[in-house]
């Protein structure tokens, strides 16, 4: 299979977190690993169709990793992998932006859900 290319890196960027949904779920991964039901409540509005397609892709593309516990009843972690955590660096200033620039049309969210991204130790 051939592999696509892209015109700039911005491009290949938004590929791989195009759409609504993969950005916010890497934002809230950002913060700590986090069960399914956990994401579906703090990335508000997605569907649970939307999320697992999303999950799958960021998995795929190798931004997110999934733990399975192998428990009865089912457990699944889903985390960052060390190219997502460098991507939820890059996505905070950009947060930080909307932030000040559109905060009186932004709710607070619960104090759980704020995502302060991990540091990569080089």
């Amino acid at each position: 299979m051939k592999k696509r290319m892209f015109s700039c890196g911005l491009e290949a960027s938004l590929s791989v977190i195009g759409g609504k949904w993969k950005i916010l779920i890497i934002w809230q991964l950002a913060s700590r690993p986090r069960r399914f039901g956990e994401l579906r409540r703090f990335v508000d509005g997605v569907t649970e169709k939307m999320l697992i397609q999303g999950l799958k892709e960021l998995e795929k593309d190798g931004l997110v990793s999934r733990k399975d516990f192998r428990e009865i009843p089912p457990r699944v972690e889903y985390s960052l992998s060390k190219r997502g955590v460098e991507l939820a660096n890059v996505l905070r200033p950009l947060c930080e932006w909307g932030a000040e620039n559109f905060r009186e049309q932004i709710a607070p969210p619960p104090l759980e859900s704020y995502a302060s991204p991990q540091k990569l130790v080089t």
